[in-house]
């Protein structure tokens, strides 16, 4: 008989987007994201607070990562933060990679990938994410010619 903890050891861990942001707005910024796609299981959010230790957010990231898959995501908000210091040392560490400069059009494009096929294609979104800037006037002006 197998032992539960040797059980779960030989679960696949999931493929997840972690976010990592200030405050977190992230969590705000899924909230709204239900708007569009429904339910969105695949995210997580750890929100750096005022009161956090860097070790203790540290902590707080690695403990949630030993629960994921390598080829998980962690986006975070703003580079050079906190944030992206701690998804950078532990994407170094794990293989999962790490982007910065979340946004509405990048995490969607990862949840509907998540949701698709299970599968993310990095390039797709991050892609998605930097094609999501735009002067929209000047855009708009564009495609009235």
């Amino acid at each position: 008989m197998i032992s539960e903890e040797v059980f779960y050891a030989m679960e696949e861990k999931p493929t997840k987007i972690l976010l990592l942001t200030h405050g977190g707005w992230g969590e705000s910024l899924t909230e709204s994201l239900r708007m569009i796609l429904g339910a969105i299981d695949c995210v997580h959010e750890i929100a750096l607070r005022p009161s956090y230790t860097l070790p203790e957010y540290m902590g707080m990231v690695r403990e949630y990562v030993d629960t994921i898959s390598p080829d998980s995501l962690i986006i975070t908000d703003l580079f050079g933060g906190t944030p992206s210091n701690v998804a950078a040392a532990i994407g170094n560490q794990t293989g999962i990679k790490v982007f910065c400069g979340l946004n509405a059009p990048m995490l969607l494009e990862a949840c509907v990938e998540l949701q698709g096929d299970g599968t993310l294609d990095f390039d797709t979104i991050l892609a998605a994410g930097a094609s999501a800037c735009k002067d929209v006037v000047a855009e708009v002006k564009s495609n009235m010619k």
